[in-house]
C-alpha cells in the first residue's frame, strides 16, 4: 500500500538533472553562447582551435578529422568574405590611421596562389591596392615606428617575401650567354615588387630606428633575405641588392654576420653546387664594401680574399659574374698593394687549360692586377707568371695569344717588364721567335714582332745575347731530338731481330718433327 501511495505521488527533480536541462535550454534560447561554449570545448578537447591565419581569423584544422575537404572549402569561403576593401588613410582622422595602417598589415599578410591567373582576382586586386596605400603612407609617417609596428612590418615582409624558391638540379654550362635563354619573370611579381618597394622605404626611412629595428630584422632574418638572392628573376635581385646595401649601412652591428653569410654562400657555390643566380649580385654589393674597408687590412677580410675571392675563378661558369669579381679582386690590390703577389699566384693556380674564353678572362684581369702591382711584388711573382704568359703567347687560339700580347700596350706594365728585362726576356724570348716563325695569325704575328722591337730597342746586347742562346737551345734541342730517334731506330731494329729468332725457333722445331 505505501508503495502504491508513494509511486501516486508526483516525483521531484535531481539538482543535477535540473542543472543540466536549465544549461541546454540557456543555450538553446541563446546562439551566441552556444557559439562560445562549443568554442572553449573545443578548445579545451584539443581537438581543434581558433587561430588568425595570414592575418584572418580561421579554425584550425587537423589533418584526423573528418569532412575535411568541406571544411577547408568553408576557411576558403572565409577568407574571401573578410577580404574586403578597408577605408583608405585619407577618409580616417589622423588619432585612427596607426590603427588602420596596422589592420592593413595585417591584411595583406595573406599570399595568393599566381599559378592560376583566374583565381581570386578581385581578392588580388584588393591586396595590391592596400600595398600601393602602405607605401605611400610609408611617406608620411608623423613619428618613428613604435617595436609593435615593426613587429607587424617585418610579419607582413615575411609572409610575402620568404618563400621556397624553384629548384634546379642541372648546373650552367662552361660559356652561358644569358641573352640566348629568356629571363624567367616571378608570376607574383605584381606583389612582390610592392612589397619590395615597401621594405625598402621601412629600412631608408629615418623613422626606422636600427636599435629596435635589429631584434626583428635580426640574423635568422638576413639570412632568409640572402636565400632569395638565388632567385631567377632579375628584378627580384635588383630589389634585394639595394635592401641589403641599406641593410648593411644601416645595422651595422649585423656588418660581421652578413660578410660571414655571404662567404659560406660562395663556399658552397665552389666546393659544391656551382649553381647559383646571384653570385654576381653579391659580388657587387661586395665591391661597394670592399671599397670602405679601413687600413690596415684585418685578417678577416685578407681571408676572405685567399678562400672565396681568388677561389671564385675556379668555376667554369665563371663569365657570368667575372666583372664583378675582377673589381673586388682589384679594390684589394689597390687597398693594399702587397696583396698583388698573393692575388696573382692564386690566379697562375686557377689559370685554365682547355677553356680559351676564361683564359681570356683571366688576362683581363690579369692586366688590371699589375696596374696597381709595384715593383717589388712583382719581382716575387714574375717568373711563374711569364712562363704562363709564353705559354700563352704560342697559344692556338688567337685571342689568348692576341690578349696577351696587348699587356705590352700597357705603360706601367711595361716599364715593370722593362725594368726586369734580364731576368724576363730569357723566358719570354723563345715564343715570340716561335710566333715569328710560324703562328698562323697574321694579326698575332704583326703584334709579336712589335713587342720584339721593344725588347731589341730597350737593350739590344741582351736581346742579342739572349737570341744566341735560343739559337743554342735549339740546335740543342734538335741534336737531342736526332739522338732520340736513333736510339728508337736501334730499339726497333732489336725488337724486329728478337722476333724473327722466336719466329725461326718453331718453325726449326716443326722440320725436325716432320723429317
Amino acid at each position: 500500500m505505501i508503495k502504491q501511495i508513494l509511486n501516486k505521488l508526483p516525483k521531484k527533480s535531481s539538482s543535477k538533472s535540473s542543472q543540466n536541462n536549465g544549461g541546454k535550454n540557456d543555450v538553446a534560447s541563446n546562439p551566441m553562447n552556444s557559439d562560445v561554449n562549443s568554442s572553449s570545448k573545443t578548445v579545451s578537447s584539443g581537438k581543434s582551435s581558433s587561430k588568425s591565419v595570414n592575418g584572418i581569423h580561421t579554425p584550425n584544422i587537423k589533418s584526423n578529422q573528418g569532412k575535411k575537404s568541406g571544411q577547408l572549402g568553408s576557411i576558403q569561403g572565409l577568407n574571401q568574405a573578410a577580404y574586403e576593401q578597408l577605408p583608405s588613410f585619407r577618409d580616417v582622422p589622423a588619432s585612427e590611421k596607426h590603427n588602420l595602417f596596422i589592420k592593413k598589415l595585417n591584411m595583406c599578410c595573406l599570399v595568393f596562389d599566381f599559378t592560376d591567373p583566374s583565381k581570386n582576382l578581385k581578392e588580388k586586386d584588393v591586396k595590391r591596392q592596400t600595398l600601393l596605400e602602405l607605401v605611400d603612407y610609408m611617406t608620411s609617417i608623423p613619428s618613428k615606428f613604435n617595436e609593435v609596428t615593426m613587429q607587424e612590418i617585418t610579419k607582413m615582409i615575411s609572409s610575402n617575401l620568404f618563400r621556397s624558391l624553384p629548384y634546379h638540379d642541372n648546373k650552367l654550362p662552361d660559356v652561358y650567354d644569358p641573352e640566348d635563354d629568356e629571363p624567367s619573370m616571378d608570376p607574383s611579381w605584381p606583389h612582390l615588387q610592392i612589397v619590395y618597394e615597401f621594405f625598402l622605404r621601412f629600412v631608408a626611412a629615418p623613422e626606422t630606428d636600427a636599435k629596435i629595428a635589429k631584434r626583428y630584422i635580426d640574423h635568422s632574418f638576413v639570412l632568409r633575405l640572402l636565400d632569395l638572392f638565388d632567385s631567377e628573376d632579375q628584378r627580384e635581385r635588383e630589389y634585394l641588392k639595394t635592401i641589403l646595401h641599406r641593410i648593411y649601412g644601416k645595422f651595422m652591428v649585423h656588418r660581421p654576420f652578413i660578410r660571414k653569410a655571404i662567404n659560406n654562400i660562395f663556399y658552397r657555390f665552389i666546393f659544391e653546387t656551382e649553381k647559383h643566380n646571384g653570385i654576381a649580385d653579391l659580388l657587387e654589393i661586395l665591391g661597394s664594401i670592399i671599397n670602405g674597408f679601413a687600413l690596415p687590412l684585418k685578417e678577416e677580410h685578407r681571408l676572405f680574399l685567399t678562400r672565396a675571392l681568388v677561389p671564385l675563378h675556379k668555376p667554369k661558369c665563371l663569365s657570368l659574374y667575372h666583372p664583378q669579381l675582377s673589381y673586388c679582386i682589384t679594390q684589394f690590390v689597390e687597398k693594399d698593394f702587397k696583396l698583388a703577389d698573393t692575388v696573382i699566384r692564386g690566379l697562375l693556380k686557377y689559370w685554365p687549360i682547355t677553356n680559351s674564353s676564361k683564359e681570356v678572362m683571366f688576362l683581363s684581369e690579369l692586366e688590371e692586377v699589375l696596374e696597381s702591382t709595384q715593383a717589388a711584388e712583382f719581382q716575387r711573382c714574375m717568373v711563374p707568371l711569364f712562363r704562363q704568359i709564353g705559354r700563352c703567347l704560342n697559344s692556338s687560339h688567337f685571342q689568348v695569344a692576341e690578349r696577351a700580347l696587348f699587356l705590352w700596350n700597357n705603360d706601367h706594365i711595361r716599364n715593370l717588364i722593362t725594368q726586369n728585362r734580364k731576368v724576363l726576356l730569357p723566358i719570354i724570348l723563345p715564343a715570340l721567335e716561335k710566333n715569328t716563325r710560324g703562328h698562323w695569325n697574321q694579326a698575332v704575328q704583326s703584334l709579336t714582332l712589335n713587342v720584339r722591337k721593344m725588347f731589341l730597342d730597350a737593350d739590344q746586347s741582351l736581346f742579342d745575347e739572349c737570341l744566341i742562346k735560343f739559337q743554342e737551345d735549339e740546335l740543342k734541342e734538335k741534336e737531342n731530338h736526332k739522338k732520340r730517334e736513333s736510339i728508337w731506330m736501334c730499339l726497333e731494329k732489336v725488337a724486329v731481330s728478337e722476333g724473327n729468332e722466336h719466329e725461326l725457333v718453331p718453325k726449326a722445331a716443326s722440320v725436325a718433327i716432320i723429317s
